[in-house]
């Protein structure tokens, strides 16, 4: 199979070019800019005619970004693309996955039909799939996700001498006790209870054996940090090492990245979301799974 062309929405071209080079794929160049009205004007500046194409476009801080990728899909079936694809290595709009309240709405799902009506596949990085079991419950085309875990353990591994991994809740324990079986280390869980967005409480099990270890908490997400920035605190009351705090996803809102940083932290991400704490690449992933949705779609 041909491999598809590969096009970089703004902000992503870091990765379009890893998946471009591990695929052996020419990339598709875009021009795009504001109006002084804030509409947006996008122009392909390659042929797509007769091509797969793909689109990178990581989906943090969606509600800037999703018109113009929309443009830019249509844009490419217009001018004779076969089929136009989406890696979005953060998949947004996937936490409201019920109405807690009268009225509320339940975004993922509208969320799911416009990109399920826009494009022919999707591949994404550990999607939070909370209550939903899989994709394919509200996205009605061929989807892939990709899992981290392993390049987060051999990143571990690499980095840390004597790690202690730690998760952010009982929830996260199967996943935990992988990452750290696969960095051959021990692992805990926190006890969390959350007051609010910003209001966590976390509470250790006894960590005393662990003493001496540096500590790797990880997580899926960095958002508000809160629950992070809890730990990292407990953790140098407790006297332990300065922690390590690694996510798949860096999102840092309300400044969570400075705010661990003066909590005395390391951070560390994939490059999922592009950020200054990127040490992760999931290009050689995506680029597997991509290859593999493509040729099926």
């Amino acid at each position: 199979m041909t491999a598809p062309l590969v096009m970089a929405m703004p902000g992503n071209e870091a990765l379009a070019a890893g998946l471009a080079a591990t695929l052996g794929a020419e990339r598709a160049a875009l021009e795009t800019r504001r109006f002084p009205d804030g509409e947006t004007y996008l122009r392909l500046l390659d042929e797509p005619r007769g091509r797969s194409l793909a689109i990178v476009c990581t989906l943090a801080r969606p509600d800037e970004k999703v018109l113009p990728l929309v443009f830019a899909a249509a844009t490419a079936r217009e001018l004779g693309a076969t089929r136009v694809g989406l890696v979005a290595p953060y998949l947004a709009y996937m936490r409201q996955d019920r109405r807690f309240r009268s009225g509320e709405a339940v975004t993922s799902r509208p969320f799911a039909r416009l990109l399920s009506e826009t494009f022919d596949w999707l591949v994404t990085v550990d999607p939070h799939l909370h209550r939903y079991g899989a994709l394919g419950e509200i996205y009605r085309i061929p989807t892939r996700v990709v899992h981290a875990a392993p390049l987060i353990s051999a990143w571990i591994e690499a980095n840390v001498a004597e790690p202690l991994v730690i998760g952010p809740d009982r929830e996260s324990e199967q996943w935990v006790s992988a990452v750290a079986a696969a960095a051959a280390a021990p692992w805990s869980v926190l006890e969390k209870v959350r007051h609010g967005d910003r209001d966590v409480e976390i509470r250790f099990e006894d960590l005393g054996a662990w003493r001496g270890r540096t500590p790797v908490l990880v997580d899926d997400i960095i958002s508000s940090g809160r629950t992070m920035i809890a730990a990292v605190r407990r953790l140098a009351e407790a006297g332990f090492a300065a922690p390590v705090c690694i996510a798949v996803h860096g999102l840092f809102a309300d400044a969570s990245d400075r705010l661990l940083a003066e909590a005395g932290a390391r951070v560390v991400t994939t490059d999922t979301v592009p950020h200054a704490t990127n040490q992760v690449s999931v290009a050689p992933l995506v680029a597997e799974a991509l290859r593999a949705v493509a040729a099926s779609a």
